[in-house]
């Protein structure tokens, strides 16, 4: 039942979650972050069960960092961290498949341009300007096909997930209270909003 949200806009991405952890009919926190920073400039939105969520963000995460220490402080560009995150999904088809549908945006210093990477559990990637992740997509992608438009500002590219978490507000059977958005841009990932702050314990 997570959402996940991501808009390219002109010099970053915006990507966005909801915060609950839930199963079957519990709901175990309403303050978890699923938006991970992978790097300085990129970071990745998870849906999919808890257990699958922390293993395998924080799997690309080590990882990323670890190709970064081995060579000589060389950083991955986007597109090279979502085709490492594609052949991690896609060699664990075979053996024991990760539960997640991601979102990964980033911002890439050298050619000063920003991207966002659509990746389901089957490995399926693809670049694109918007997407979303789960059942929020029969809601959402209406809204992002009307109001995106090359060179979106930061403040639009907000205003349309927000507009999303209205949306299902309003419409979803599910309540899915608290959402964080981030903000990955030329400086780095920053939290732009969150429902209820994740620091809580």
């Amino acid at each position: 039942m997570d959402t996940v949200f991501g808009v390219k806009y002109d010099g970053g991405v915006v990507i966005a979650a909801d915060q609950g952890n839930a199963r079957s009919i519990l709901m175990y926190q309403r303050n978890l972050d699923k938006v991970v920073p992978l790097s300085s400039h990129s970071a990745v939105g998870v849906s999919g069960p808890n257990a699958d969520l922390v293993n395998f963000s924080e799997y690309i995460q080590k990882n990323i960092a670890l190709y970064e220490l081995s060579n000589d402080g060389m950083k991955l560009s986007t597109h090279a961290q979502a085709n490492f995150m594609r052949g991690e999904l896609a060699a664990a088809l075979r053996r024991g498949p990760y539960q997640v549908n991601v979102l990964l945006g980033g911002y890439d210093e050298s050619t000063e341009s920003s991207s966002l990477y659509f990746l389901d559990y089957l490995a399926s990637l693809q670049k694109v300007n918007y997407g979303c992740q789960g059942y929020a997509s029969s809601f959402c992608l209406s809204i992002m096909d009307r109001d995106w438009k090359e060179g979106l500002t930061e403040d639009e590219a907000v205003a349309i997930v927000e507009h999303c978490m209205q949306e299902l507000h309003t419409r979803f059977l599910i309540a899915q209270p608290n959402f964080i958005i981030k903000v990955i841009d030329k400086d780095g990932v920053k939290t732009s909003k969150f429902g209820a702050d994740p620091a809580d314990t």
